[in-house]
C-alpha cells in the first residue's frame, strides 16, 4: 500500500511601498489558509527587494501583492525584476488592489497574471492559485 501526500502550495503576500491599508492582504491570508495552503505575510512597508528576498527564503510557489497607493504597475515591475534576477521566474504572480483597468496590460507584461481588482472574490483568487500552481501528489 502507497502512501499518498499532497505538497502545500506556499504563498508569500506582501504589501509594497508606503501603502498602510492591509485588511484586505490580511483577509486574502486567511482565505488561502482556509484552502489549505501555508501562506507568509510580510507585512507593511516592504521594498520590491525585500518581497523579493522573503520570497527565495521562503521558497514559495506564488507571490501575491496588495496595493492600494496607485503605484502597483511600479511596483509590480520592481518586485518582477528582483524576482527574475534571483532567478525566480517560475514563481506565480499576482496583484490586488485599487487597479484600473487600463493598467492590467502592463501588469501582464510584468508577470502577474492574477489581477484581482475592486470586486474581486476571494473563491476567484484561490482558484486562480490552484490552476496557476502545478502540486501532483506524491507518492
Amino acid at each position: 500500500m502507497s502512501e499518498q501526500t499532497t505538497q502545500r502550495i506556499k504563498v508569500l503576500i506582501a504589501k509594497v511601498g508606503l501603502d498602510g491599508h492591509e485588511r484586505g492582504a490580511k483577509v486574502v491570508v486567511h482565505a488561502l489558509k482556509n484552502a489549505g495552503m501555508e501562506v507568509v505575510y510580510t507585512g507593511l512597508h516592504q521594498t520590491p527587494e525585500e518581497v523579493a528576498r522573503a520570497a527565495m527564503q521562503e521558497d514559495v510557489d506564488v507571490v501575491g501583492l496588495s496595493v492600494l497607493s496607485g503605484a502597483h504597475v511600479v511596483l509590480a515591475q520592481a518586485v518582477a525584476q528582483q524576482l527574475r534576477e534571483r532567478g525566480m521566474e517560475d514563481v506565480l504572480l499576482m496583484i490586488g488592489g485599487t487597479i484600473l483597468q487600463r493598467d492590467v496590460p502592463a501588469l501582464r507584461a510584468a508577470g502577474f497574471q492574477g489581477v484581482f481588482g475592486v470586486g474581486s472574490t476571494l473563491g476567484e483568487i484561490v482558484a486562480f492559485v490552484r490552476s496557476g500552481t502545478q502540486h501532483p501528489a506524491v507518492s
